[in-house]
């Protein structure tokens, strides 16, 4: 155990160190994690011999709900609010076109079956939320005309459908039967009302059970959170929903809300997520075997190209007819669709379940996403530049003079006297509009910045920033009582 244990110690540290080295030279950091599981593979440097698919996708399985609860959390509902309708377009019609549009070229290439071809499509069809931003805040590249919540909602929110392409696939594949499209349909949309309805039921419970639990110990609360989610998933696969579904709108819905240590809650959550992700692409570098990937590399070469030029624009262009986005705007959304983990992750789900050419399919999926993460990755800033969608640096502070609430509130400052209602209540228990902030409390001789834990005790002089007058009485009578 003390070997294991100081093997991946040194993986997930070296990961870390390289990714940093490799920011400077533009080098995608998922690519790095990549390369050192496959350095430390069976057939790499270290020599690790690793071939237990059971387990890569059981790792990979729990991954995927930090990661997406992760995404949901770090999705602002305010700013993808407008770009809701396109991103689910994106997410679920896109996902259904690319996946189509790769299968005649996948059956033309590799003389698979229509069902394998077409399985081959649903597993490269979703796109990566954490490799898209990762190289987006790298390159501190501002992107014009809510683009950029476009693309986070459609990235985070297109996994799910992935999934239930891929495992609906492999079990006509598996049984040898085809249903009925009633029948498929009564399906798609059983396991996304449920995971939908759940993950909203369970995404406004959490934030008002933190702010009335209390808890003598913060680090309780993200122990609390993790359990809360993982609840979701297993409660929400039960019941026949879609359970990555369910925690992607959990954590948007808990991010919509103020709550008790919520910072700190997201911080932990966005680490948990980055490790998760760390550990799969060690663990799926490790159990590639890169000798079998040059007699599929021209073939998986080709599919990229297809995916990348032909694929998935198609699913962009047609699933954003209509909308407000000019065709360079198309182009750059079909551009930024990198390949990650879920896929690879996916890929697995074919051995384990025996499909034929299972091999096949996880090397060309694997070369598919190396591919992607190279060529789409390494060229996302000069797309932006290319393409007209980049904010130059004058816009850029333009946006932040015209948000900035030092310059369009006023200050004003109030005292709880006694009686008041909201004496004993923290923060976020309190609803307070977004325009009404409390920036600084003065209780006795002590300044206290206020968070979600905050509670409100007699006598504290608040320091109050609110332009609209009547907002703010109105406010303050609520608090009084």
């Amino acid at each position: 155990m003390e070997n294991l244990l100081l093997f991946f110690a040194i993986l997930l540290l070296a990961s870390i160190l390289i990714s940093k080295i490799s920011d400077k030279f533009g080098i995608p950091a998922l690519l790095v994690f990549l390369g050192v599981g496959m350095l430390a593979g069976s057939e790499g440097l270290l020599g690790v011999h690793f071939d237990n698919q059971i387990i890569a996708q059981n790792v990979g399985m729990l991954a995927l709900i930090f990661i997406l609860y992760a995404g949901g959390l770090d999705t602002n509902f305010s700013s993808i609010k407008p770009v809701f309708s396109r991103g689910l377009t994106l997410a679920t019609i896109g996902v259904i076109l690319t996946a189509f549009a790769v299968a005649p070229m996948a059956k033309i290439l590799l003389g698979f079956s229509w069902f394998e071809s077409l399985l081959l499509g649903a597993v490269i069809s979703s796109t990566d939320a954490a490799a898209v931003f990762a190289i987006l805040r790298a390159k501190k590249i501002s992107l014009k005309n809510n683009l950029a919540p476009l693309i986070e909602f459609e990235s985070g929110s297109n996994d799910p459908m992935a999934i239930f392409l891929t495992m609906n696939i492999i079990q006509i594949i598996s049984i040898s039967q085809i249903p009925s499209p009633v029948d498929w349909l009564s399906v798609l949309g059983m396991q996304f009302g449920i995971g939908i309805a759940l993950g909203y039921l369970f995404g406004l419970a959490l934030p008002s059970i933190f702010n009335r639990l209390r808890l003598s110990n913060w680090g309780m609360y993200p122990v609390f959170s993790m359990a809360w989610i993982l609840l979701l998933y297993t409660l929400c696969f039960k019941i026949g929903g879609n359970g990555y579904l369910a925690v992607y709108i959990a954590g948007i819905f808990i991010n919509k809300r103020d709550f008790v240590h919520k910072k700190n809650l997201i911080g932990f959550h966005d680490g948990i997520a980055w490790a998760m992700q760390i550990v799969v692409f060690l663990t799926l570098g490790l159990l590639v075997f890169p000798s079998q990937l040059p007699e599929i590399a021209l073939m998986a070469f080709v599919l990229s190209l297809w995916l990348t030029f032909i694929a998935r624009p198609v699913g962009v262009f047609v699933s954003l007819i209509g909308s407000k986005f000019n065709f360079n705007e198309k182009l750059f959304v079909s551009w930024v669709g990198l390949r990650g983990v879920v896929p690879i992750i996916l890929a697995t789900y074919t051995y384990v379940e025996n499909i034929p050419n299972a091999n096949i399919i996880f090397n060309i999926v694997f070369f598919m996403v190396l591919t992607s993460i190279c060529m789409q990755g390494m060229s996302i800033g000069y797309a932006a530049t290319k393409f007209n969608v980049r904010l130059d640096e004058a816009q850029e502070e333009n946006a932040k003079v015209e948000n900035s609430p030092i310059l369009t509130y006023a200050l004003r400052q109030y005292t709880i006297n006694l009686g008041a209602k909201v004496i004993g209540k923290n923060l976020a228990e309190v609803s307070l509009p977004s325009e009404f902030l409390i920036i600084l409390v003065k209780r006795k001789n002590e300044y206290l910045k206020p968070t979600g834990s905050y509670i409100f005790n007699e006598g504290d002089l608040l320091l109050v920033q609110c332009e609209n007058h009547a907002l703010y009485q109105d406010t303050i009578k609520s608090l009084v009582g």
